[in-house]
């Protein structure tokens, strides 16, 4: 056989070759690192659309969000691997759940906080509120306590703190008969209609287009409140992943400040740097 036919078919299959290996390696390196996030309410998001795209860009991740329409699920389905994360709850209410759920999930990064307010549809201050008037309260674990915690702050009740779970029969003042009605946390927006006034999540109140700056009172954060930041959660057993680890660096940027602060106004602050008081 010719020589130079032996060469030039040798460097033509080293190159079929090398083309073929860099290619492989091209598409090995290129393919996006799936992570399913649960979330609850639209609200939130509208925020992480943004993290999406953030991730995809920095990372090649690509983030899937799977929403929820209550707080229990998604801590369930995080520990049977139907998803990778969460970011739906504050510290306060991880560590109850966590609890009940073996102790098998962990808090990998901050996100922010949200001061949970007061709203009425029918009255304008706190003073307004006649005796007898109805509230509501979300009926979970800690944002029921979160709740009765603001009923106290703004003066209206005190209850037994010597509760690690108190709910409305740990009241113990009530000096205007307010009637403090438990219903499900994602109903409190809507249930608003129907009574005098009502504590919601701020997630939920968003989504109900409540208008923030008309609450009546508005929770403060300081470091008493330190429990109801929010943050982003995984599996024990996976926590370590350099995945999750770009996920939590995505979101805590001031590029998520400015979206945050687009999408919400006050309602919502960054946690991952607060310094509280």
């Amino acid at each position: 056989m010719n020589k130079f036919l032996i060469s030039t078919i040798g460097v033509l299959g080293a190159t079929v070759i090398g083309s073929t290996i860099s290619t492989q390696i091209i598409s090995a390196d290129s393919k996006p690192k799936t992570v399913t996030v649960g979330l609850v309410g639209d609200s939130d998001r509208q925020l992480w659309e943004y993290v999406k795209k953030d991730a995809a860009k920095k990372y090649d991740i690509n983030i899937k969000l799977k929403l929820f329409t209550d707080y229990v699920k998604p801590n369930q389905a995080l520990v049977d691997n139907s998803i990778d994360l969460n970011a739906m709850q504050t510290i306060d209410y991880f560590n109850e759940q966590n609890k009940h759920l073996g102790n098998k999930l962990v808090s990998i990064g901050k996100t922010y906080v949200t001061p949970i307010r007061m709203y009425s549809e029918k009255y304008k201050s706190l003073k307004e509120l006649p005796k007898g008037a109805t509230i509501i309260v979300p009926n979970d674990g800690s944002n029921e306590k979160r709740a009765l915690d603001v009923l106290q702050d703004a003066k209206l009740i005190k209850y037994d703190h010597a509760k690690k779970v108190p709910g409305v029969a740990d009241i113990t003042q009530n000096k205007k008969n307010f009637k403090i009605k438990e219903v499900n946390s994602e109903q409190t927006a809507s249930a608003l209609k129907g009574v005098d006034a009502g504590v919601v999540n701020t997630n939920y109140a968003l989504d109900a287009k409540l208008d923030i700056d008309k609450a009546l009172y508005t929770e403060p954060v300081n470091k008493a409140n330190k429990g109801y930041i929010n943050i982003i959660v995984a599996r024990k057993d996976k926590q370590n992943k350099k995945v999750y680890k770009q996920v939590v660096k995505t979101y805590q940027t001031e590029q998520t400040k400015k979206h945050m602060h687009d999408l919400y106004g006050s309602a919502e602050k960054a946690a991952w740097d607060i310094k509280l008081k």
